[in-house]
């Protein structure tokens, strides 16, 4: 038997990965379970996204390997995207490099500033692969909690009170996953003078803008970010185009350089047609974010419906993909209750310790179900 890599040890199966392979077994026996664990739309991408990939495959270079920094045009579509939504200039030709899934820019950010023992700030709760990179990297996780008394943002002073002399990188994600906590302009702000002032890499990881949500936030807003600051962004939430997998990562030409010599030596560029899907996604009008969040907001009000019948408690005022609830008192096993629902009503809800210890008590509710099933769901209890 070969040995796997001893990185390896670290890190265990994607939890998604296990228990979706469960809900399938469950399906094929017969058990009619309703999914509302994960945040894969469910939607179609628009029109005009499927017309230009559909108008692509004839063209001379469609079929050919494609440039790692991917179509001029598309990077110009990206910048005219940022600058219209979101008040920040990029330069195209040097601050701006797609990705194949901002999932894939988790990894090649770690890979391309991390050595083997740095440490890295990760909030909890959070997306889990902030911590699996970090470890296949041989980085040290290092986590700071938010909690809902400070609307899951960063306790600054506590983290001012840490040893942040071997800290490289600090991960932040807001709009927040899994909370929905929106974050603001001043949080930003402290943010990077923070990063300056201890010389940390400051990467915002930022796909949920525009669902449920008035104001668009970037990092890139916050005066002096280009010198400490990298950004992810993805078409998959916002453009129904999860698995298209578009992604991007913006900063100043040194940050995106370093990332650019790890992604060219680990894929090749995006398929041409996908990228050209991508370039009429990006310049879509404000008609399709209205209707994309006119549905997202009617699924959501049935969420909290059935939250309610579960004696959760939520807030109504955050933004993205997911409702994010607290469960009633006297129920400390998050994961346990969420089995417990799995196997009694056929329905797979996310408990809140997938994303850090600091999710313990709440559970996660996703958007991404028609109408009718989510009805379903409120049926069954």
């Amino acid at each position: 038997m070969i040995a796997p890599a001893k990185r390896l040890d670290e890190v265990k199966e994607y939890y998604f990965s296990g228990k979706l392979r469960e809900v399938r077994q469950m399906l094929a026996d017969g058990k009619k379970v309703i999914n509302m664990g994960i945040g894969s739309p469910d939607l179609p991408p628009s029109q005009a996204v499927l017309n230009a990939i559909a108008g692509s495959f004839m063209d001379a270079k469609a079929h050919e390997y494609q440039s790692y920094q991917g179509l001029p045009e598309l990077r110009e579509a990206m910048a005219a995207f940022y600058r219209t939504h979101f008040g920040v200039s990029f330069n195209p030709a040097n601050e701006i490099l797609p990705l194949m899934g901002s999932k894939e820019g988790i990894m090649h950010i770690s890979m391309a500033f991390l050595n083997e023992g740095d440490k890295v700030l990760i909030p909890n709760p959070g997306y889990p692969t902030y911590t699996s990179a970090t470890k296949l990297v041989g980085a040290e996780p290092v986590f700071y909690n938010l909690s809902e008394a400070n609307n899951w943002e960063p306790d600054f002073e506590a983290l001012e009170a840490q040893d942040l002399s071997d800290v490289k990188l600090m991960w932040v994600n807001y709009p927040h996953m899994p909370t929905g906590a929106k974050g603001s302009r001043s949080m930003f702000q402290k943010l990077v003078d923070f990063a300056k002032k201890h010389n940390i890499l400051l990467v915002n990881d930022n796909p949920y803008s525009f669902v449920l949500n008035d104001e668009q936030l970037s990092v890139f807003q916050a005066d002096g970010a280009k010198e400490v600051a990298l950004e992810l962004n993805s078409l998959s939430k916002t453009f129904n185009m999860a698995g298209w997998r578009v992604g991007m990562v913006l900063g100043n030409p040194q940050l995106i350089d370093a990332v650019l010599k790890v992604k060219s030596n680990m894929d090749s560029g995006m398929f041409y047609g996908i990228q050209k899907g991508a370039i009429a996604a990006l310049n879509s009008g404000p008609e399709w974010f209205d209707k994309l969040n006119e549905t997202y907001a009617k699924r959501r009000e049935l969420i909290f419906t059935l939250a309610d019948n579960l004696g959760c408690t939520y807030n109504r005022k955050t933004s993205g993909l997911f409702v994010w609830a607290k469960l009633p008192k006297g129920i400390d096993n998050a994961e346990g209750y969420v089995d417990s629902i799995l196997y009694d009503k056929h329905i797979f809800l996310t408990p809140g310790t997938v994303f850090g210890a600091a999710g313990e008590g709440y559970v996660r509710f996703s958007l991404c179900a028609p109408e009718n099933v989510i009805a379903e769901a409120i049926k069954r209890f």
